[in-house]
């Protein structure tokens, strides 16, 4: 699904890294839209100096595990949240 964001197209719910230029200090961003405005939204999360290793079973399978009580506690649209 695209949409548009500050004049230019971008697909939504779709993960991309940041370039230095964009984000000093977030690695990735995602493009969600808000549904109570209909805004489209850039979100940006993930420290820029910590390796991620998302090709490890069980470090997926931790993190899942301590982001699930987090994502309970998040009020609304559970998307524009970074822990999402």
């Amino acid at each position: 699904m695209m949409a548009e964001y500050q004049g230019k197209k971008f697909t939504l719910n779709k993960p991309f890294r940041l370039s230095t230029a964009e984000s000093k200090n977030k690695k990735f961003g995602v493009y969600v839209k808000n549904k109570s405005t209909g805004r489209v939204q850039k979100i940006t999360y993930g420290a820029r100096g910590m390796s991620i290793k998302k090709n490890n079973p069980a470090r997926q399978k931790s993190f899942l595990a301590r982001m699930g009580g987090v994502l309970k506690k998040v009020k609304g649209q559970k998307t524009l949240s970074p822990a999402y």
